[in-house]
């Protein structure tokens, strides 16, 4: 776990990320591109691959088992759907993968962070759903960045990203998250488990 977040034993039990480097975080500037459930169905249809990346906001809200029935209609139309798993997601280790099992998605298709980072330029669409430090750029992008140097998902390097959140706040960390205003980024603001329900229903009715 103290690998995954790039932090020490301490800082982890203590619930801070210190310091960054050697000066202020950069500032996170750009436009908030907002979708809905409709635009959100519409592009997992024209989609062919298809990553699911879940948090804690995923756990909270208890939309696991929906989601898993998301997933059965997005194989059954042949495309492909895998779930990629951060090691620190959730509040513990393996929190998300006893989640996803307990909502019976099948285990070939739960993948780690490092068997599906180098993929993700090849997605059509990645689906994050209450996630935040984990798909955050800045670990990367900003050396300055309290998290700098933790191993992130990099979703924003697929074709289009679908975020769910309840709103812009910031995750554990407390850094605010540039992927939310990438171009190929969009917001679907509100509960997960009642945009999950929404968005089944509307592909049941396909």
């Amino acid at each position: 776990m103290c690998a995954a977040m790039n932090r020490s034993f301490i800082s982890v039990i203590l619930g801070g990320f210190g310091g960054g480097g050697g000066g202020p975080a950069a500032a996170v500037e750009g436009t908030v591109t907002e979708f809905s459930v409709d635009d959100t169905v519409d592009m997992l249809d024209e989609a062919n691959s298809i990553v699911i990346v879940p948090g804690y906001g995923m756990a909270v809200a208890q939309a696991q088992h929906s989601l898993a029935e998301v997933v059965k209609i997005l194989t059954a139309k042949n495309k492909q759907v895998r779930f990629a798993i951060h090691p620190v997601a959730g509040r513990l280790p393996g929190h998300m993968n006893v989640l996803l099992a307990e909502a019976n998605v099948p285990y070939d298709i739960v993948l780690e962070m490092d068997e599906l980072n180098d993929d993700l330029p090849q997605t059509d669409a990645v689906l994050v759903i209450g996630a935040n430090d984990i798909v955050n750029p800045a670990a990367l992008e900003d050396p300055n960045s309290p998290i700098a140097g933790m191993p992130v998902l990099e979703v924003w390097s697929a074709a289009n990203c679908v975020v769910m959140k309840r709103g812009l706040a910031t995750g554990y960390a407390g850094v605010d998250n540039p992927l939310f205003y990438k171009d190929n980024t969009q917001m679907l603001f509100g509960d997960a488990k009642k945009n999950v329900d929404a968005i089944l229903r509307a592909l049941q009715g396909n």
